[in-house]
């Protein structure tokens, strides 16, 4: 897809070109910085090829009775385990979540910076990917379950893995920044037509990208049986009405049927200061406090209303 082409080159750019460095905290700290900024993981990535962000990926880390449950997060096209999570993974882990994330999708046989930019293969070869990840991280931590945070195409892939993967039982909430469920370009004939037509087709670069096309055979898969939801699983989706790269945004605003626990969220509908684009909703304090009250929605946290530039989400 064009949009997931200038995606991953724009990520490149930012991996080699950026020189304003942070160090990065100490794993076993206390209290991790946070950084509400959507480009907040890429200085790890630089000082640290192929690592993970302090306080994620800790294989030792024990669930709490607080937060049961370890956090998967899926970064979308173009994106890493570091590059899509600067703001997430010290915001979870300062809560006492055990945080994960994976880079899945990076092609074969190119050297770094390529290797950190993932989601570029099939689909379901991601979707293997993460199912592979999932059955380490409960194998380590002894939990029954996980939850899911995904931006993108982290939204969407998953639902692969709860379908034909095995996911369906190892998954109890699923929290979706910038979802795709219908595909972007879904009100688009033509682009229905070209999702039938290349779809299944591999890109340049991004081989996968063409599933996230409406009326492709992978969008349709997800769709079996009449909904991208699996019964049993909790599912939050967290829009922005600016979303340049999902089109419309309503592609990812699908309600949940009897027996579908689906919760819809347009940052815009309670503060009209947010002007989040596809970027930055992965970078915003607003909709990250969204994703923490989908985690736990006994223990609220309050959603600020304040302004959100696009692209980084600042705040």
């Amino acid at each position: 897809m064009r949009f997931a082409g200038r995606l991953a080159v724009a990520v490149c750019a930012a991996l080699l070109c950026v020189t304003a460095l942070v160090a990065p905290g100490a794993a076993e700290a206390k209290k991790l910085p946070e950084n509400f900024n959507f480009f907040g993981g890429i200085p790890q990535e630089l000082q640290h090829p192929g690592s993970s962000l302090p306080g994620s990926n800790d294989f030792s880390c024990k669930p709490t009775a607080a937060h049961p449950r370890p956090v998967v997060l899926v970064h979308g096209t173009g994106g890493a385990k570091t590059t899509n999570w600067g703001a997430y993974v010290p915001m979870l882990k300062n809560r006492g979540y055990c945080v994960f994330a994976l880079t899945y999708g990076a092609l074969k046989g190119w050297p770094w910076p390529f290797t950190a930019v993932g989601g570029m293969d099939f689909q379901q070869v991601s979707a293997a990917q993460l199912a592979k990840f999932v059955n380490r991280v409960l194998k380590a931590t002894g939990a029954k379950t996980v939850d899911l945070i995904g931006h993108s195409q982290g939204t969407y892939m998953p639902t692969y893995y709860l379908k034909y993967y095995g996911g369906a039982s190892k998954v109890t909430k699923y929290v979706s920044l910038a979802p795709l469920w219908r595909g972007t370009g879904s009100l688009n004939p033509v682009m229905n037509k070209l999702g039938e037509a290349i779809g299944a087709v591999t890109m340049p670069m991004c081989i996968g990208c063409g599933a996230m096309l409406p009326g492709s055979p992978f969008n349709k898969k997800i769709w079996k049986g009449g909904s991208p939801y699996v019964k049993g699983v909790s599912y939050t989706n967290i829009m922005t009405k600016f979303d340049e790269l999902v089109v419309p945004f309503t592609a990812g605003y699908v309600v949940g049927r009897k027996g579908e626990d689906v919760t819809n969220i347009v940052v815009q509908d309670t503060c009209s200061k947010d002007f989040s684009d596809h970027l930055a909703i992965a970078g915003s304090r607003r909709a990250a406090y969204f994703a923490l009250n989908a985690l736990d929605p006994e223990h609220p946290v309050k959603v600020p209303c304040v302004f959100v530039p696009p692209f980084t989400g600042q705040s």
